[in-house]
């Protein structure tokens, strides 16, 4: 599956935001966590829309991103 490089971007960030929720405390995770769930949500949106325009399954698309940014590998079905 071909993904756009601005999917992958989007993923990266959202997974980098989360990974900042670590060691926070009150005030400060709850600000961080208001930025992971806008990066969700912005990457949540790519996927919908590029299933949506290109009629692909939205499910195939977000896991073959996820799989791109958590492997590696920016074309997992090969």
């Amino acid at each position: 599956m071909d993904i756009p490089d601005d999917l992958i971007t989007l993923e990266r960030d959202a997974e980098t935001q989360r990974a900042q929720l670590a060691g926070l405390g009150d005030a400060e995770y709850e600000e961080q966590w208001r930025a992971w769930r806008a990066a969700s949500e912005a990457v949540q949106a790519a996927i919908t829309a590029h299933a949506e325009a290109s009629g692909v399954n939205r499910y195939e698309v977000e896991a073959a991103v996820k799989a791109a940014v958590r492997h590696g590998d920016e074309d997992p079905a090969g």
